[in-house]
This record gives structure tokens, C-alpha cells and sequence, in this order.
């Protein structure tokens, strides 16, 4: 007799996971599934679970594919079950592609292929729907995202879009769930929301039509350059019922909200100075330093500079002045944003030409805060006193590149809970706009003065 083995999560119990059974059944004799707890979950990095154990095991059982249903509880019980229970195969589906070739010592090990364009059928559990989502863009970032999209429950990716049919095909190869097009209005028909991780100056546009369509809207940094454009938007999704967000990954991690909480608590006294930089070196040839109207180091990395400024500072300064360093097609290299405030000053550093430490500082009138490197994955930070033998040391997790966390709020918002919202809001957005509106402004005139 030749034993299948698999296992998943099976949260919000849709066709996918009925097609991954019957299939992985079709391999073999029997079948065994393992069905992972919350508790195990959430240390593997999977979010937003909804269904209880014992209805997800319900779920698995009505398919009438399984044999034996087991409980996946650690780290390395894989192995064990396999050995334990003289297991022949072991199935997963194509997204984990290579993920699971070390089990190949023990056994077979085949990936299965997942179902593309996920129906309606079968969609809706405990009241909260699966929500197809398109990807629009298959640059770097879209990847990134996509290999972490799978950490979150109650979200499929259906399909890419791209103007450029030949890329959106290359994309969709890479991750087996997706279809592709290079026709927008038959994309959005087939998606419930999108995510937006086209160049720059095409955010808006592609937000605005989607929003148009009543989809939910999930989009890159920097949402808009202007701030009319950003009250509009937001607007037309309050209007449409639908969810808009800006994906910066920090604003939704845990250990940036509990960095937030911490500095808010008056451990440090009343705060006076936050200081943000992000800086990488980038390439000659890339994106970042070739467009000469969205490249450059402040529209790449102003937002995530901005975030701790605004939401420790406020939305309320009463001025900024910016200084770059240009290259000479008009891209700033890099950035310095000096913020003037009623009780206080902060100041945010960006580039993609020249390298800083990038770190960040709060400063209070009790003591100090200091994130280090990267800061904006926050994992660790240190409150430091006068007396310098005096230093509170604090770890948070912080799972893969971070795009789960944004993916994540977005699900929660989707699902009805957008009047809770405070990680990153409307008006958080708004005021991201408008210093990026102005910081456009600064470097037209710069460039112009320049010229002359």
C-alpha cells in the first residue's frame, strides 16, 4: 500500500484545498493529512487563521479523500511523521516549490499543482469571503510579495497584469495559482482586490480604475505624489465601499508598533526628536536613479523615513525644507527633509547614491530610543537614560521580507474591521502626499535654478 502524506493549515476551506486532496489522493493508497494548530501557525509565520481546529479538520474530512487526519503541532514533525508512519510520498502544493526538497531523504516528495482562477464556489466561511487577489506589476517587488502571499489566510492570488503580455506570462510561470493578461478590464472582472506594484507614476491611475470597479486596493509606496490625488482616492474607495491601503510594510509589523507603543508611553518623556534614515547604493542602471521624473532616493524611501516622523511628530509641523545632493538627469541622490514643529524638530535622511547609517532615533526629554540597522524591519531596540548603565533592551519577530503584515491588515480591513484601523490611515497617507508633493516642488525649483 503506498501512503500519501500532507499537510496545511485549511483555513476558510475552498476549492484549492479540495483539488490539492483529490489530487494528492490520486498519488497513492492512502492518504494522511496533517492539519497544523493556530499556535503552530502563527511561529511558522501564517496570519489572520479564522477557523477553529476542529472545523478545519470537519472541512478536511467532508472531502471524502482522507484516510487519517493528523495534528501538525512542531517544528521538524515532519520528518518524524514520515519515518513513524512509513510515509511513500509527501504533497504540497506548487507555491512551496523547492521549499520541502530536503524531505527527499525520507521519501518522494511531489509538488502539486494549485488552482488557478479560484470561482466563488466554495468561498465563503464563518462569514468572511476569500478574497481573489490580482497583482499588478511583476517587477522585484511583485515577486517578493507574491512568494510571501501564501502566509495569509483568507487571500488567493488569481492573476498578473502587465501591459507587456510577454511579462506578465513570465511572471505567472513562477507561481503556478496565477493566470495573466495584458487586458486590464478582463484582470479586474476576475479579481476581488488588487495590489498595485507598477512603477511609481502609475499608481494612481491604476488605483483610481480599480477603485472605480468597487476593488479593494492595496498600493505600493508611494500611493500618489500629490495630495488632491490621495483625497480623491480615498474618496472614491469610502464612496465604493472598498478598502484602500498603502503597502508600507513597517506601519503593520509588530515589533514597530510595540517600538510606537513604547515611545508613546512616556518611558522617555515627552518626545522632541525623531531622527529616520534608509539609503542604499543602488546600480547606474536601475529604476531608482534612470527615472528622472519618480527615481531618487526621497520617492523611494521618503515613506519610510516619514512614518515615524508622522506618527510620533504628528501630521501638524509648521514647516519642512529639503536639501539634496542631484545627479545630473534631476534624481536626487540624496535627501535630507528638516522638520520644524511647535515643541520639537525631526529629520529624515533617504539615498540612493550615498550610504548612511540607517538607523533611527526618538528622542525624549527623559532618555532616548535607538533602532538600529535595519530599522524599518524592526526586530530589536534599546531605551537608553542619563545614567548609561541604565539600558532597556527590546526583540520583536519579524517574519520574511514583511509583506505579510501588510497583506494581512489588508484581509482585516477587508473583512470589515476598516473602523479600527490606526496602524496606517487615510490621513496618515494624505500627509505622506502632501510632503511628497512639496519635496516635488523643491526639486523642480532646484532644477530650474540649476539650469539657469
Amino acid at each position: 500500500m503506498k501512503k500519501v502524506i500532507t499537510y496545511g493549515s485549511f483555513d476558510l476551506f475552498h476549492e484549492g484545498h479540495y483539488n490539492l486532496l483529490k489530487n494528492a489522493k490520486a498519488l497513492g493508497d492512502y492518504l494522511i493529512v496533517g492539519v497544523t494548530t493556530e499556535q503552530y501557525d502563527e511561529t511558522r509565520g501564517k496570519l489572520n487563521i479564522v477557523n477553529t481546529l476542529t472545523e478545519r479538520i470537519e472541512n478536511v474530512k467532508k472531502t471524502g479523500f482522507v484516510d487519517e487526519i493528523i495534528i501538525e503541532d512542531h517544528l521538524g514533525q515532519k520528518v518524524e511523521d514520515i519515518q513513524k508512519m512509513d510515509v511513500d510520498i509527501f504533497a504540497v502544493g506548487s507555491d512551496w516549490e523547492g521549499k520541502f526538497d530536503y524531505l527527499t531523504d525520507y521519501c518522494q516528495v511531489v509538488y502539486l499543482p494549485r488552482t488557478k482562477n479560484i470561482s466563488t464556489k466554495m468561498l465563503r466561511q464563518a462569514g468572511h469571503p476569500i478574497i481573489r487577489l490580482g497583482i499588478i506589476g511583476t517587477g522585484r517587488i511583485a515577486t517578493r510579495f507574491a512568494s510571501e502571499a501564501h502566509y495569509v489566510s483568507g487571500v488567493v492570488l488569481n492573476s498578473v497584469f502587465n501591459p507587456n503580455k510577454a511579462s506578465a506570462e513570465a511572471f505567472a510561470a513562477k507561481f503556478s495559482t496565477l493566470s495573466f493578461t495584458n487586458d486590464f478590464e478582463a484582470f479586474l472582472h476576475d479579481v476581488d482586490a488588487v495590489y498595485i506594484a507598477s512603477p511609481h507614476g502609475t499608481h494612481y491611475e491604476y488605483a483610481k480604475k480599480a477603485l472605480e470597479h468597487k476593488k479593494h486596493v492595496l498600493s505600493e509606496k508611494p500611493l500618489v505624489f500629490f495630495k488632491k490625488d490621495a483625497i480623491e482616492l480615498y474618496e472614491l474607495a469610502k464612496a465604493n465601499k472598498c478598502v484602500l491601503l498603502e503597502a508600507l510594510k513597517t506601519a503593520y509589523c509588530s515589533g514597530f508598533n510595540q517600538l510606537l507603543g513604547i515611545a508613546r508611553s512616556g518611558m522617555i518623556g515627552s518626545i522632541r526628536d525623531v531622527e529616520a534614515t534608509f539609503t542604499r547604493l543602488i546600480d547606474g542602471n536601475g529604476r531608482e536613479k534612470s527615472d528622472a521624473v519618480f527615481g531618487g532616493g526621497w520617492t523611494e524611501y521618503g515613506s519610510y523615513t516619514l512614518l515615524p516622523i508622522i506618527k510620533l511628530m504628528g501630521k501638524d509641523f509648521e514647516d519642512v525644507q529639503f536639501s539634496s545632493i542631484l545627479a545630473d538627469n534631476g534624481v536626487d541622490l540624496y535627501t535630507k527633509a528638516y522638520f520644524k514643529y511647535k515643541n520639537g524638530l525631526a529629520l529624515a535622511k533617504t539615498g540612493v547614491g550615498v550610504k548612511s547609517e540607517g538607523q533611527l532615533v526618538i528622542a525624549g526629554t527623559k532618555g532616548y530610543i535607538l533602532v538600529p540597522s535595519p530599522w524599518w524591519l524592526t526586530k530589536e531596540f534599546e531605551v537608553h537614560y542619563e545614567d548609561p548603565t541604565k539600558i532597556d533592551r527590546y526583540t520583536a519577530t519579524f517574519l520574511g521580507q514583511g509583506f505579510r503584515y501588510e497583506l494581512s491588515e489588508f484581509v482585516y480591513l477587508i473583512n470589515g474591521y476598516g473602523e479600527r484601523s490606526y496602524k496606517f490611515t487615510a490621513g496618515d497617507s494624505i500627509a505622506m502626499a502632501d510632503i511628497m508633493e512639496r519635496f516635488m516642488a523643491h526639486r523642480k525649483a532646484f532644477l530650474e535654478k540649476y539650469h539657469q
